[in-house]
Protein backbone atom coordinates (compact mmCIF):
# COMPACT_ATOMS: atom_id res chain seq x y z
CA UNK A 1 0.00 0.00 0.00
CA UNK A 2 2.63 2.45 0.88
CA UNK A 3 4.44 1.54 -2.18
CA UNK A 4 1.59 1.70 -4.26
CA UNK A 5 1.13 5.64 -2.61
CA UNK A 6 4.76 6.47 -3.25
CA UNK A 7 5.24 5.24 -6.88
CA UNK A 8 1.66 7.55 -7.32
CA UNK A 9 2.94 10.93 -5.65
CA UNK A 10 6.61 10.38 -8.03
CA UNK A 11 4.20 10.05 -11.04
CA UNK A 12 2.68 12.85 -10.32
CA UNK A 13 5.64 14.90 -9.43
CA UNK A 14 7.36 13.74 -12.73
CA UNK A 15 4.16 14.78 -14.76
CA UNK A 16 3.73 18.32 -13.14
CA UNK A 17 7.08 18.81 -13.88
CA UNK A 18 7.17 17.74 -17.28
CA UNK A 19 4.23 19.80 -18.03
CA UNK A 20 5.82 22.73 -16.56
CA UNK A 21 9.04 22.07 -18.57
CA UNK A 22 6.94 22.55 -21.86
CA UNK A 23 5.36 25.17 -20.76
CA UNK A 24 8.74 27.14 -19.82
CA UNK A 25 9.67 25.97 -23.76
CA UNK A 26 7.14 27.31 -25.33
CA UNK A 27 7.12 30.91 -23.65
CA UNK A 28 9.71 32.86 -25.43
CA UNK A 29 12.86 34.49 -23.95
CA UNK A 30 13.73 37.81 -24.11
CA UNK A 31 17.10 37.95 -25.82
CA UNK A 32 19.38 40.81 -25.12
CA UNK A 33 21.87 42.36 -27.74
CA UNK A 34 24.53 45.24 -26.75
CA UNK A 35 26.02 46.53 -30.39
CA UNK A 36 28.14 49.35 -31.30
CA UNK A 37 26.87 51.61 -34.68
CA UNK A 38 28.60 53.89 -36.64
CA UNK A 39 27.94 57.47 -36.13
CA UNK A 40 25.96 59.01 -39.22
CA UNK A 41 25.51 62.32 -37.98
CA UNK A 42 27.53 64.90 -36.20
CA UNK A 43 24.92 64.90 -33.34
CA UNK A 44 25.38 61.24 -32.70
CA UNK A 45 28.83 61.54 -32.49
CA UNK A 46 28.75 64.26 -29.87
CA UNK A 47 26.44 61.94 -27.91
CA UNK A 48 28.96 59.70 -27.57
CA UNK A 49 31.75 61.54 -26.95
CA UNK A 50 29.51 62.96 -23.94
CA UNK A 51 28.69 59.43 -22.70
CA UNK A 52 32.30 58.91 -22.84
CA UNK A 53 33.37 62.00 -20.67
CA UNK A 54 30.32 61.02 -18.37
CA UNK A 55 31.97 57.76 -17.93
CA UNK A 56 35.78 58.78 -17.36
CA UNK A 57 34.51 61.68 -15.05
CA UNK A 58 32.42 58.65 -12.74
CA UNK A 59 35.98 56.53 -12.83
CA UNK A 60 37.57 59.45 -11.98
CA UNK A 61 35.30 60.53 -9.18
CA UNK A 62 37.06 58.82 -6.17
CA UNK A 63 39.94 60.51 -6.76
CA UNK A 64 38.64 63.78 -7.37
CA UNK A 65 36.35 63.49 -4.04
CA UNK A 66 39.76 62.61 -2.02
CA UNK A 67 42.17 65.14 -3.87
CA UNK A 68 40.07 68.11 -4.15
CA UNK A 69 38.01 68.09 -0.70
CA UNK A 70 39.01 68.02 2.84
CA UNK A 71 39.09 63.97 2.74
CA UNK A 72 42.54 63.57 2.98
CA UNK A 73 43.22 65.64 6.31
CA UNK A 74 40.50 64.45 7.91
CA UNK A 75 40.98 60.85 6.96
CA UNK A 76 44.88 60.97 7.62
CA UNK A 77 43.90 62.81 11.52
CA UNK A 78 41.48 59.75 12.25
CA UNK A 79 44.21 57.09 11.48
CA UNK A 80 46.82 59.33 13.90
CA UNK A 81 44.43 59.06 16.42
CA UNK A 82 43.77 55.20 16.30
CA UNK A 83 47.75 55.02 15.61
CA UNK A 84 47.95 57.11 18.50
CA UNK A 85 45.75 55.02 20.67
CA UNK A 86 47.29 52.02 19.99
CA UNK A 87 43.96 50.27 19.21
CA UNK A 88 44.71 48.20 15.94
CA UNK A 89 41.53 48.49 13.99
CA UNK A 90 39.33 49.63 16.40
CA UNK A 91 37.61 51.91 14.92
CA UNK A 92 37.92 49.74 12.08
CA UNK A 93 38.53 51.19 8.57
CA UNK A 94 34.71 51.21 7.64
CA UNK A 95 34.15 53.78 10.62
CA UNK A 96 36.97 55.74 9.85
CA UNK A 97 36.09 56.44 6.13
CA UNK A 98 32.48 56.79 6.73
CA UNK A 99 33.12 59.28 9.39
CA UNK A 100 35.78 61.26 7.40
CA UNK A 101 33.15 60.85 4.26
CA UNK A 102 30.26 63.17 6.22
CA UNK A 103 32.51 65.34 8.03
CA UNK A 104 33.67 66.15 4.26
CA UNK A 105 30.44 66.58 3.17
CA UNK A 106 29.51 69.05 6.17
CA UNK A 107 32.66 70.94 5.57
CA UNK A 108 32.57 70.98 1.55
CA UNK A 109 28.60 71.71 1.51
CA UNK A 110 28.50 75.68 1.07
CA UNK A 111 31.04 74.88 -2.08
CA UNK A 112 28.92 72.30 -3.24
CA UNK A 113 25.71 74.55 -3.14
CA UNK A 114 27.54 77.34 -4.80
CA UNK A 115 28.41 74.94 -7.47
CA UNK A 116 24.83 73.91 -7.55
CA UNK A 117 23.40 77.19 -8.06
CA UNK A 118 25.99 78.71 -10.17
CA UNK A 119 26.72 76.00 -12.78
CA UNK A 120 24.36 72.90 -12.62
CA UNK A 121 20.87 74.27 -11.96
CA UNK A 122 21.21 76.82 -15.06
CA UNK A 123 22.83 74.34 -17.08
CA UNK A 124 19.75 71.89 -16.39
CA UNK A 125 17.86 74.96 -16.90
CA UNK A 126 19.03 75.55 -20.44
CA UNK A 127 20.71 79.13 -19.52
CA UNK A 128 24.20 78.60 -20.59
CA UNK A 129 26.25 76.27 -22.46
CA UNK A 130 28.33 73.05 -20.69
CA UNK A 131 31.66 74.46 -21.37
CA UNK A 132 30.61 77.95 -19.06
CA UNK A 133 28.78 75.46 -16.58
CA UNK A 134 32.26 73.41 -16.13
CA UNK A 135 33.66 76.63 -15.94
CA UNK A 136 31.51 78.17 -12.88
CA UNK A 137 31.83 74.87 -11.42
CA UNK A 138 35.49 75.15 -10.78
CA UNK A 139 35.91 78.53 -8.91
CA UNK A 140 34.26 77.51 -5.88
CA UNK A 141 36.14 74.58 -5.96
CA UNK A 142 39.26 76.36 -6.74
CA UNK A 143 38.40 78.80 -4.08
CA UNK A 144 38.46 76.41 -1.61
CA UNK A 145 41.36 74.85 -2.40
CA UNK A 146 43.16 78.87 -2.55
CA UNK A 147 42.03 79.36 1.11
CA UNK A 148 43.49 76.07 2.15
CA UNK A 149 46.80 76.20 0.25
CA UNK A 150 50.10 76.91 1.12
CA UNK A 151 52.02 79.99 -1.00
CA UNK A 152 55.11 78.09 -0.71
CA UNK A 153 54.01 74.78 -2.17
CA UNK A 154 52.03 76.18 -4.69
CA UNK A 155 55.07 78.39 -6.15
CA UNK A 156 56.53 74.94 -6.25
CA UNK A 157 54.49 73.48 -8.13
CA UNK A 158 54.71 76.65 -10.67
CA UNK A 159 57.98 76.80 -10.54
CA UNK A 160 58.84 73.13 -12.09
CA UNK A 161 56.14 73.76 -14.36
CA UNK A 162 57.81 76.48 -15.77
CA UNK A 163 55.47 78.88 -15.61
CA UNK A 164 55.62 82.53 -14.98
CA UNK A 165 55.08 84.33 -12.16
CA UNK A 166 51.07 84.19 -11.38
CA UNK A 167 49.35 88.06 -10.93
CA UNK A 168 46.16 87.07 -9.30
CA UNK A 169 44.80 83.64 -8.43
CA UNK A 170 43.19 83.06 -12.19
CA UNK A 171 46.61 82.71 -13.56
CA UNK A 172 47.34 79.30 -11.60
CA UNK A 173 46.37 76.13 -13.63
CA UNK A 174 44.69 73.76 -11.69
CA UNK A 175 47.17 71.00 -12.63
CA UNK A 176 49.62 72.72 -10.14
CA UNK A 177 46.92 74.17 -7.32
CA UNK A 178 45.56 70.35 -6.82
CA UNK A 179 48.81 68.94 -6.02
CA UNK A 180 49.73 71.59 -4.07
CA UNK A 181 46.19 71.88 -2.11
CA UNK A 182 47.10 68.17 -1.49
CA UNK A 183 51.32 68.51 -0.19
CA UNK A 184 49.37 71.69 1.83
CA UNK A 185 46.36 69.00 3.46
CA UNK A 186 49.07 66.13 4.23
CA UNK A 187 51.26 68.82 6.38
CA UNK A 188 48.15 69.96 8.16
CA UNK A 189 46.82 66.49 9.01
CA UNK A 190 50.93 65.59 10.28
CA UNK A 191 50.62 68.42 12.59
CA UNK A 192 47.87 67.95 14.20
CA UNK A 193 48.97 64.07 14.43
CA UNK A 194 52.32 65.17 16.29
CA UNK A 195 49.83 66.96 18.78
CA UNK A 196 47.66 64.16 19.25
CA UNK A 197 51.00 61.52 19.66
CA UNK A 198 52.40 63.89 22.61
CA UNK A 199 49.89 62.84 25.37
CA UNK A 200 49.94 58.78 24.56
CA UNK A 201 53.42 59.02 24.36
CA UNK A 202 53.97 60.42 27.87
CA UNK A 203 51.89 57.58 29.13
CA UNK A 204 54.11 55.12 27.58
CA UNK A 205 56.78 56.45 28.92
CA UNK A 206 55.88 56.99 32.60
CA UNK A 207 54.03 52.99 32.22
CA UNK A 208 57.44 51.77 30.42
CA UNK A 209 59.42 53.46 33.49
CA UNK A 210 57.19 51.75 36.25
CA UNK A 211 57.14 48.66 34.75
CA UNK A 212 61.25 48.50 34.38
CA UNK A 213 61.34 49.79 38.13
CA UNK A 214 59.22 47.37 39.26
CA UNK A 215 61.51 44.56 37.44
CA UNK A 216 58.69 43.89 35.06
CA UNK A 217 60.52 43.15 32.22
CA UNK A 218 58.56 40.65 30.28
CA UNK A 219 55.47 42.59 30.27
CA UNK A 220 54.43 44.68 27.48
CA UNK A 221 53.84 48.23 28.66
CA UNK A 222 51.19 48.73 25.85
CA UNK A 223 49.23 46.04 27.68
CA UNK A 224 49.46 48.45 30.60
CA UNK A 225 49.17 51.73 29.21
CA UNK A 226 46.16 51.13 26.39
CA UNK A 227 43.47 51.25 29.08
CA UNK A 228 44.73 54.32 30.61
CA UNK A 229 45.21 55.83 26.91
CA UNK A 230 41.57 54.99 26.53
CA UNK A 231 40.53 56.66 29.60
CA UNK A 232 42.40 59.92 28.73
CA UNK A 233 40.68 59.94 25.34
CA UNK A 234 37.19 58.95 26.54
CA UNK A 235 37.67 61.79 30.33
CA UNK A 236 38.65 64.50 27.17
CA UNK A 237 36.23 63.84 25.04
CA UNK A 238 38.78 63.12 22.78
CA UNK A 239 36.12 62.92 19.46
CA UNK A 240 34.70 65.83 20.09
CA UNK A 241 38.38 68.11 20.20
CA UNK A 242 39.75 65.58 16.91
CA UNK A 243 36.15 66.71 15.01
CA UNK A 244 36.41 70.07 16.36
CA UNK A 245 39.48 71.41 15.36
CA UNK A 246 39.20 69.49 12.13
CA UNK A 247 36.29 72.02 11.76
CA UNK A 248 37.46 75.09 12.96
CA UNK A 249 40.45 74.34 10.93
CA UNK A 250 37.92 75.24 7.72
CA UNK A 251 36.71 78.05 8.89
Amino acid sequence: MRRALLVSLVALLAALLLDSGLAAAQTPVPSLSIGIDSAETPQEVAVSLQILFLLTVLSLAPAILVMTTSFTRIIVVLSFVRTALSTNQTPPNQVLIGLALFMTFFVMAPTWMEVYEEALQPYLAGEIAQEEALARAAEPVREFMFRHTRERDLALFIEMSGGERPVDPSDVGTEALIPAFIISELKSAFQMGFVLFVPFIVIDMIVASTLMSMGMLMLPPVMISLPFKILLFVLVDGWYLVARSLLVGYQ
